[in-house]
């Protein structure tokens, strides 16, 4: 029986327990932990410049009540590319791919700017909902249009991380389990095939760090309208 290309993005499961957890944990046992001596390795520098340069460059436009973040999202930004970049490895799981995860991740805290937008500065955070000089015959179907935007906004920080990376794998599988029939039949064609989906792997690499990167600076841009 033959199975689906959509297979591969189903939550898989052993002995009963959702291999989706192990996926979350896996990367922190990777990263290097830093020492207390102090000349530190290559990885250790590398990574410690990384993440200085990422926190900056994110809460550059952020003013300093907002800086209270810089862990949190410095923390995301590590994990998103992280799982994104060790499901391009073979006979591994992407736990970005479901839907759930990402939601999980999104909802909360989108919910949190809200809140504190609502907290520190209601009639701002309100204010966002009408635009200055509407038109008085236009403010009740402005004020909903607004109010759909907003409620939208974790969802397609969702399905915009879920979509590029599942388009992203179904892609590469398609065009290698083309390589593999074409081989015996046409080996030029497969060659050219297999040189396109090399190329299409270094776009997915760029494509898993682009959309960890993205997924975190919307979430400082939401963050930055209410503080």
């Amino acid at each position: 029986m033959m199975l689906s290309f959509f297979d591969q993005f189903m939550s898989p499961v052993y002995l009963g327990v959702p291999l989706i957890a192990l996926a979350i944990t896996l990367p922190w046992i990777l990263f290097p932990t830093p020492q207390a001596r102090w000349l530190n390795n290559r990885m250790l520098t590398l990574q410690g410049w990384f993440i200085s340069r990422f926190a900056s460059q994110l809460l550059l436009p952020l003013n300093p009540g907002g800086h209270k973040w810089a862990v949190l999202f410095t923390s995301l930004m590590v994990f998103l590319f992280s799982i994104n970049m060790l499901g391009l490895l073979p006979y591994t799981f992407t736990p970005t791919t479901q839907l759930s995860l990402n939601l999980g991740l999104a909802v909360p805290l989108w919910l949190a700017t809200v809140i504190i937008g609502m907290r520190n500065q209601p009639t701002h955070a309100l204010g966002h909902l009408l635009p200055e000089g509407t038109p008085t015959a236009l403010i009740p179907v402005l004020i909903v249009i607004e109010t759909i935007s907003l409620f939208i906004r974790p969802l397609a920080l969702g399905v915009r991380l879920t979509a590029n990376l599942t388009a992203g794998h179904l892609l590469i599988q398609l065009i290698a389990t083309a390589a593999f029939v074409l081989l015996p039949l046409m080996p030029v064609v497969a060659i050219l095939t297999t040189v396109v989906l090399f190329l299409l792997t270094l776009l997915e690499v760029a494509v898993a760090m682009i959309q960890a990167y993205v997924f975190v600076l919307l979430l400082s841009l939401y963050l930055q309208e209410n503080v």
